[in-house]
């Protein structure tokens, strides 16, 4: 079993960046695929990135793509999510997940945290 906990959210005005980061329990963490998913208020959980467990392929929804860059440090048991350009509508709770089976399916999650970009 794994467990997540994210960190790193916070608030930011429009054009900044923020550093999430997603630390996991367990000695397996170089097992599990990780991606970041977010939802924000009245809107269902959606994609933002994720990164392979052997290859390190990385994944990004296309609303992300060239702002943010998902990484991980294995040694850490740690996934990065670096956010810059921000856009108020990137405001939601962001969520790490670990999935062992594919970079589609995620059997763990954290908690969330915080993301609030002000215009």
């Amino acid at each position: 079993q794994v467990q997540l906990v994210e960190s790193g959210g916070g608030l930011v005005q429009a054009g900044g960046s923020l550093r999430l980061s997603c630390a996991a329990s367990g000695r397996t963490f170089s097992s599990y695929n990780m991606g970041w998913f977010r939802q924000a208020p009245g809107k269902e959980r959606e994609f933002v990135a994720a990164i392979s467990r052997s290859s390190g392929n990385t994944y990004y929804a296309n609303s992300v793509k060239g702002r943010f860059t998902i990484s991980r440090d294995n040694a850490e048991n740690t996934v990065y999510l670096q956010m810059n350009s921000l856009k108020p509508e990137d405001t939601a709770v962001y969520y790490c997940g670990a999935g062992i089976s594919s970079i589609v399916s995620y059997d763990y999650w954290g908690q969330g945290t915080q993301v609030t970009v002000s215009s």
